[in-house]
């Protein structure tokens, strides 16, 4: 994992059965940063089917991850 920020974090997977593993230790990285002022939810993007990105977003609401995948 390649933090870029405290805001967004990358997950690149090299060994599929790590996948899960990898992003939910980002989805609780970011969700510290969101709690103090309970002021984002958390974006997951696909890129790839090995690499992610998860970002704080306001357009998210506080508490919930939401997915989406580029094509």
């Amino acid at each position: 994992m390649h933090s870029q920020a405290t805001e967004c974090l990358e997950v690149r997977v090299t060994e599929p059965g790590r996948l899960n593993e990898l992003l939910d230790h980002a989805e609780a990285v970011l969700r510290q940063a969101a709690t103090p002022g309970r002021f984002a939810g958390i974006l997951v993007t696909r890129h790839d089917p090995g690499r992610y990105t998860l970002a704080l977003s306001s357009t998210v609401p506080f508490g919930e991850t939401r997915e989406q995948i580029l094509s």
